[in-house]
């Protein structure tokens, strides 16, 4: 038992120090994920309001006004395309995500500008596994985590170790989740 108290002591510093960037990573990912409701985690939202005389009305040359107020309200360069999906309505796409609405009656229009929020836009594209490479990297890390959880059992003795306060400790890590299974 001695030698299985030192090497699960041993592995499960060194695995620990290794996994603390996958950690964060993941443990800021995952809160950020769970208060999807709240807010959007990727990307920041703002809006501008604006109006403008330019006339808008679908048109065979439309394409060339609407990159001029474009060229008003942001870089020209961020155009995309565009579309009417009602008679009233004017949708700009702009580069990044962005989008332009304007009600070509009165020339009332909205900006919505996205930028990606600084961590979080990365953090949570690495928790979607964005490719194979990534995905093998986080199965070995779910791997990590299951080798931390069984090495802690054995790295403590006595009434702090897993059959005192520390098996406490562990049966109320096990029934929570249970419980949260049954009532919810």
């Amino acid at each position: 038992m001695k030698f299985l108290r030192k090497w699960s002591r041993i592995l499960h510093r060194d695995l620990g120090y290794f996994f603390i960037g996958t950690s964060l990573i993941y443990g800021l990912s995952g809160i950020a994920l769970n208060h999807l409701k709240d807010w959007n985690p990727n990307y920041s939202v703002s809006l501008k309001e604006f109006n403008t005389k330019i006339d808008l009305k679908k048109s065979p040359d439309v394409k060339e006004r609407v990159k001029q107020l474009v060229s008003d309200i942001d870089d020209v360069h961020n155009y995309r395309n565009h579309y009417y999906p009602d008679q009233q309505t004017l949708k700009i796409f702009l580069k990044g995500g962005s989008s332009v609405f304007v009600d070509v009656s009165t020339g009332d229009g909205t900006i919505e500008f996205l930028r990606k929020r600084p961590v979080f836009y990365q953090v949570n594209y690495l928790h979607y596994n964005p490719n194979k490479w990534w995905m093998w990297f986080s199965d070995i890390f779910a791997g990590g985590l299951i080798f931390l959880a069984l090495t802690s059992l054995f790295m403590v003795k006595g009434h702090k170790g897993i059959w005192g306060r520390g098996g406490i400790y562990m049966l109320f890590g096990i029934i929570i989740p249970i419980l949260f299974l049954i009532f919810f």
